[in-house]
């Protein structure tokens, strides 16, 4: 019998402590799906997915970043119209100002109450439930 499993992947919620209101980083996407997104990607085989965190942000940002906590994972089977995939979301901190490189177009710092609606994935999911956390102390509940 062959399993067919998710593909584990990373997002990393960066807040620039450098800056007033601690703005978030997101990455306008240049390939399919297009639109902003948090920073991220997949996990390679081998790496555990804190250095996948830690890999992807430098590869998208250009910044070094401090993992702070595991916020939550998210794994709806439709969350990636790709394919099926789960993701293991950080918050984390950095200062400096951040460069779009990798399958970065651009690169922009968002206010929580500015954040663009052409949000790829569920992005728009996990910043609700991360603005939810940060204003209000209150994690996400389970999705099952």
């Amino acid at each position: 019998m062959t399993y067919r499993n998710p593909t584990p992947t990373v997002d990393i919620i960066i807040e620039l402590i450098d800056q007033p209101h601690r703005p978030i980083i997101l990455i306008e996407r240049k390939n399919t799906p297009y639109g902003w997104a948090i920073p991220g990607g997949f996990v390679d085989y081998g790496e555990a997915v804190e250095t996948a965190a830690l890999r992807e942000a430098k590869e998208e940002t250009s910044l070094d970043v401090e993992l702070i906590e595991q916020f939550q994972v998210y794994s709806d089977p439709q969350r990636d119209p790709r394919q099926h995939t789960l993701s293991v979301v950080f918050i984390a901190t950095a200062t400096g100002k951040p460069q779009a490189a990798d399958d970065a177009k651009s690169i922009a710092v968002f206010h929580l109450w500015e954040i663009p609606s052409n949000l790829c994935f569920d992005h728009d999911k996990i910043l609700s439930d991360y603005r939810t956390y940060r204003n209000y102390n209150i994690r996400p509940r389970l999705a099952y």
